[in-house]
């Protein structure tokens, strides 16, 4: 329980920090502008150095695809059109339950406008209860509970190929999902484990590029900082930007970190007008190396509450046809949701896996444990007291 009395007397102090690291932002946001109108100039010049010096940079950075300063308006989307979306969540598994296993739940929308055709609103629920399910992982030093979730992700872009696949039609569509399309999580997974999740995810986007209908990634309140460390290479004092040599320890407070915290969206939001995309950016995260021709571009855009990071593969960057109508599609369902994409949240809504909905879960599973002959089904101890207070 928390004691609210005893926490307001922290209250006056965080207020205060909140007040000077607002003035430090303001400051670093001015730099931050002052650097990117400098970069108009000099933009190839920084492309060159940037790709010459690529191994030796220590930095997550992007690379600019069009001129720095663009603004552009993003055009008005088809009437009739299609949107598909999926989103995942999930029970995870614990030694204190009746059984050890875990659920996955796929939500799934397909939403058709204008063409007189019922929505598709629902959910794919799997159980996953074998040895090679529950522990397969473990071999990699990877927690179950850590492969669930990667599971998940593949399961979510499987899921989405399907339904795009089947809604194909003759009116324009996009499938969407909730977050970023570069997987930064899988840098770290050993080989044969990254080998079963990021297959079937560029296998699904494959087929979604065969049936040529866009897949965009939608990121609300993006914490990137690509596009601010591009800008780093005009800040760097030293010849080259050779990280590697000058500023081993990224860590340390070194000379070109002079826009630290500073988000991308800031920055955009004093360029972009509601409605307006900025640069096309690619991103040079080194995961996407194993990503082959369907590495990640992004822009941002402002879609009226706030400066959204889309992302998209290349097959849809590089079709400008493509991506204006993918773009148009998506600043549509942000309006239809009131600043939110629609379809996405509507997606969340189906897999979201409620208190009520773990508890008949588990009814259901005690009873087929009771039918199957088990005896003495039930939840540990410790799980029977968390559930109820005798205090």
């Amino acid at each position: 329980m928390l004691d609210l009395t005893k926490l307001a007397r922290q209250m006056q102090g965080l207020s205060q920090h909140l007040t000077l690291e607002a003035a430090a932002s303001r400051q670093r946001l001015e730099l931050a502008q002052q650097h990117l109108k400098n970069a108009y100039e000099s933009q190839q010049d920084l492309i060159d150095r940037q790709e010459k010096w690529r191994d030796r940079i220590l930095f997550a950075n992007a690379t600019p695809i069009e001129p720095l300063e663009t603004c552009i308006d993003i055009p008005v989307p088809p009437k009739i059109h299609t949107v598909i979306a999926t989103d995942g969540s999930q029970i995870a598994p614990n030694h204190h339950e009746i059984a050890y296993c875990y659920l996955l739940n796929i939500g799934r929308v397909v939403l058709h406008y204008a063409q007189n055709r019922h929505p598709l609103l629902d959910s794919l629920p799997e159980v996953f209860y074998r040895p090679e399910d529950l522990y397969m992982s473990r071999q990699w030093g990877i927690r179950t509970e850590e492969w669930m979730s990667f599971r998940r992700t593949a399961s979510e872009a499987t899921v989405l190929a399907e339904l795009a696949c089947a809604a194909k039609g003759e009116a324009p569509a996009l499938a969407m999902v909730d977050g970023s399309l570069i997987y930064w999580f899988l840098e770290q997974l050993p080989i044969d484990a990254r080998d079963r999740i990021l297959p079937p995810i560029l296998e699904a986007w494959q087929q979604m590029r065969d049936a040529q209908i866009p897949l965009m990634g939608y990121l609300s309140a993006s914490r990137s900082i690509e596009t601010m460390n591009f800008l780093r290479l005009l800040a760097c004092p030293h010849p080259v930007p050779d990280c590697k040599t000058y500023c081993p320890n990224q860590l340390e407070k070194v000379a070109c970190k002079i826009f630290e915290q500073l988000r991308d969206t800031s920055v955009w939001a004093t360029r972009l007008k509601p409605g307006q995309r900025s640069t096309l950016w690619r991103s040079n995260s080194p995961i996407l190396e194993l990503y082959g021709d369907q590495t990640i571009y992004f822009c941002y855009v402002h879609v009226g509450t706030e400066i959204a990071r889309i992302e998209v593969p290349a097959w849809v960057a590089e079709n400008v046809t493509m991506l204006d109508q993918a773009l148009g599609l998506m600043l549509a369902q942000v309006q239809k949701g009131y600043g939110y994409p629609v379809a996405i949240a509507e997606a969340h809504n189906q897999a979201v896996v409620k208190g009520g909905d773990r508890a008949r879960f588990f009814a259901l599973l005690e009873q087929q444990m009771i039918k199957a002959g088990l005896k003495n089904v039930g939840t540990s101890y410790k799980e029977a007291r968390k559930r109820g207070s005798i205090a």
